[in-house]
């Protein structure tokens, strides 16, 4: 029962401070998981993401509960998932209330475009570690380039290409990508 009171408070701390939703907080979630607690290797929580933006939903809360499931089964999963969503939520009424109070207000609106930045520079983080996930297999700045691994640059490369030229259908490149992922990698 320690590791789900874990799980949730863990998850709590990453709701609160998830402005900018799914993208911008999955270093978090990863410094939280994989370097903190230990609880995933840095692939499970790759696989974990490329999971969670397939499947319907909002991805960090998809995310937690595919960590969730991982380390403490069903109610693991659970909390993992309530601990992610609840402040959300609770912040959600409090702003609405806030907002219809302070809708005029023009210091209101500059600290909206303030937030507005900060979620950029959090989803252009999130972009860089899939990135590296996918190319180095570490998600920290300073991997070693020796270990590029080519076959995903190729099919980064070939599937960036073909989304460019030809304007395809991102499902059938998700598919696509995912076949070729099992060919060249299993």
């Amino acid at each position: 029962m320690n590791a789900v009171w874990k799980l949730f408070l863990v998850f709590l701390k990453i709701g609160f401070l998830s402005i900018g939703g799914g993208y911008a907080i999955i270093p978090l979630i990863q410094e939280q998981v994989v370097e903190n607690n230990g609880w995933i290797s840095r692939k499970m929580f790759t696989d974990i993401i490329t999971v969670s933006q397939m499947t319907p939903g909002p991805l960090a809360v998809n995310t937690s509960t595919f960590v969730g499931l991982q380390i403490g089964g069903i109610t693991g999963a659970l909390a993992a998932t309530m601990g992610c969503i609840l402040c959300g939520v609770i912040l959600s009424l409090i702003l609405y209330r806030f907002f219809q109070t302070h809708q005029n207000s023009a210091y209101v609106s500059e600290v909206l475009n303030g937030l507005k930045s900060a979620s950029l520079g959090m989803i252009i983080s999130a972009a860089c570690t899939v990135i590296l996930l996918a190319l180095y297999g570490e998600s920290r700045p300073e991997a070693d380039y020796l270990t590029l691994n080519l076959t995903a640059l190729m099919i980064f490369l070939t599937v960036l290409f073909a989304l460019r030229k030809w304007k395809l259908n991102p499902v059938a490149v998700m598919l696509a990508s995912g076949m070729a992922g099992l060919v060249f990698y299993t």
